[in-house]
């Protein structure tokens, strides 16, 4: 039944990445230790092996749909995304352990969704011809675009507008969890959300390149700005108020004969 519930999804078109790779074998009957030690915490079906002609290969690959919150909330993951067990079990402890947390106290609100840009796509890196199967094509990697809140709002992690201090404490977090973190500053690719693997690599190195940026101040143009300091300087200096004349001071007034001596 489990078989044929996974195959009703695909052929449904609920998730047009499935479609990439054969439909055969079946997910097994038995969960796998990962599904296992996922199932309290997200919402998910378990998907057959991805077996591509090419380098696109996953075993023990699951649908992720929601991932339950320790209120007992759910976050919605949207569209789904096809992943790694494993992949999709680090994403859920990311939002349950660090963003839920980091949320409540500097959001005010609650997570209702999480907005997917990426997951299973059989292509190379960056769509590059030649170059290296991304972990994509593996379904090791998730795309994320930003969290949407039950007040409405939506926290995009590359939008200068959300909090700074709250993405650099998403990006502590997401650079201590996956293997791989890019966003801006990384490459022209990254400029508009977080891409997040785990790649293995030699001596377990890890990749951490996203800038937390800050909304841009634009200058006056120089030629102004050389405008408005000439104007204060040719700006006539005030000449000092006239001395009061004090009552303890005689006033002397000049005579006609003031060029003589005398006085009047």
């Amino acid at each position: 039944m489990k078989g044929l519930l996974v195959i009703g999804v695909i052929l449904g078109g609920t998730v047009s990445a499935t479609a990439q790779y054969a439909l055969s074998p079946l997910p097994p009957l038995t969960p796998t230790a990962c599904e296992a030690g996922l199932a309290p915490l997200a919402q998910f079906q378990a998907l057959p092996a991805i077996a591509d002609t090419g380098e696109c290969v996953a075993a023990d690959v699951v649908l992720l749909s929601g991932i339950a919150l320790p209120d007992r909330t759910k976050v919605a993951v949207v569209p789904p995304a096809t992943l790694r067990c494993t992949m999709a079990a680090q994403l859920v402890r990311w939002v349950r352990e660090d963003v839920f947390p980091a949320m409540q106290v500097m959001a005010g609100s609650a997570i209702r969704r999480l907005d997917e840009l990426g997951s299973f796509d059989c292509r190379t890196q960056n769509h590059i011809p030649g170059a290296r199967t991304s972990e994509h094509g593996l379904a090791n990697a998730f795309d994320v675009g930003g969290f949407r809140l039950a007040d409405g709002r939506v926290l995009a992690l590359t939008d200068v507008k959300t909090a700074k201090t709250w993405r650099e404490v998403l990006r502590g977090s997401a650079c201590a969890r996956f293997t791989t973190v890019l966003g801006p500053g990384s490459d022209a690719y990254h400029e508009e959300h977080i891409h997040l693997d785990l790649a293995e690599r030699h001596n377990g190195y890890r990749i951490c390149q996203w800038e937390v940026r800050e909304p841009v101040v634009e200058a006056k143009p120089l030629e102004l700005q050389s405008k408005q300091a000439v104007a204060k300087i040719g700006e006539p200096v005030p000449l000092p108020r006239p001395r009061p004349i004090s009552a303890a001071e005689p006033v002397k007034l000049k005579s006609k004969n003031a060029a003589r001596g005398s006085v009047e």
